[in-house]
């Protein structure tokens, strides 16, 4: 095990991540210049900062259990059965490109359908901008147990640094997503790839759009597994939380959610309860309304619900000329 920990610190070292943040912060940088030279309402500057203090945040926490996920897959590595069989060859790129991608989705899923995966993801959720600074408030406590989701690759004898550097590659794409500047790519592209519209979807609060496009490159899962929606004109997204929170503090920003949970359980009159709470989708209660995504969307009128994808490139979102929301301080 000992000779495992150099390759572990190498590859951590050579995270393809740290060499594109230059790339992100550039790209942050035109953005904003983009939104003041045409008055646009993408950024607000508590919610900025608060979005920088979360990505802190996340790159603090995230080092232990890195190291630890990515050495457990290493150890992973090395009892499988298909290490010789599995190697760095054109077409093993190419099946763990489909196999990572497919890894980030129901990673992604389920930090949207089980509660205690959710209170590590809702910081990535709960600012009610959409911008390049949004793309960095990555979920931070979510990252204790990322990255046992692709500790399976392993065992099928992918070699971990093609793991780490195709988990790399899936953020890097990612981050382009989080904007309102880019409305639509051409129709072959929507319906193939994540894109800036199919990802505002992941953002929204509307009821039509909650738990919808858990993508990371490929939207093709979506489609395959009933959680695609597109986004529609006429229900323009609303960005955050069905709840929105009522702080730019940081550590609330980002771990405010399980003080939540903490609280359900207290209430929860017994151990069956205490561990609906913890393992089904947010919005369950066992002594009020129901407000679980699935259930909201059973009981919203007929215009709510999920309609047939087209392409149409007429705005889909809410007015930036409109008047500001209470307390908005433009960056």
């Amino acid at each position: 095990m000992d000779n495992l920990f150099p390759q572990v610190i190498s590859l951590l070292q050579d995270d393809w991540v740290i060499y594109a943040l230059p790339l992100f912060f550039t790209a942050l940088l035109m953005e904003w210049a983009f939104a003041w030279r045409k008055s646009l309402a993408l950024y607000e500057r508590q919610d900025f900062l608060a979005s920088m203090g979360v990505m802190l945040l996340t790159v603090v926490v995230d080092v232990l259990p890195k190291f630890g996920g990515v050495l457990l897959m290493f150890a992973c590595w090395e009892f499988s059965p298909f290490k010789e069989l599995v190697g760095r060859a054109p077409l093993w790129w190419v099946a763990l490109f489909f196999l990572d991608d497919l890894t980030y989705y129901l990673f992604h899923r389920a930090n949207h359908e089980v509660r205690f995966l959710w209170a590590g993801h809702v910081s990535h959720h709960n600012s009610q901008c959409y911008n390049y600074g949004t793309a960095l408030r990555q979920g931070v406590g979510e990252r204790v147990i990322k990255y046992l989701f692709w500790c399976p690759l392993a065992l099928l004898g992918f070699d971990p640094v093609m793991i780490v550097t195709m988990m790399s590659v899936s953020l890097i794409y990612q981050f382009w997503l989080h904007t309102e500047t880019i409305e639509r790519m051409p129709r072959w592209f929507e319906w193939l790839f994540n894109t800036p519209s199919h990802h505002r979807v992941h953002h929204g609060s509307n009821v039509r759009y909650l738990d919808r496009n858990h993508a990371g490159v490929l939207i093709i899962w979506d489609r395959l597994f009933g959680t695609f929606s597109p986004e529609v004109a006429y229900d323009p997204v609303r960005y955050g939380l069905t709840n929105n929170i009522a702080t730019h503090h940081p550590v609330r920003v980002a771990f405010g959610e399980y003080t939540c949970i903490a609280r359900d359980l207290s209430r929860a009159g017994g151990w069956q309860n205490a561990l609906r709470y913890l393992f089904l989708a947010p919005g369950w209660s066992h002594d009020g309304e129901d407000k679980r995504s699935e259930i909201l969307r059973r009981q919203a009128p007929s215009h709510t619900q999920p309609v047939a994808d087209y392409h149409d490139n007429s705005t889909a979102r809410r007015d930036k000329a409109a008047p500001e929301r209470p307390g908005h301080q433009p960056l």
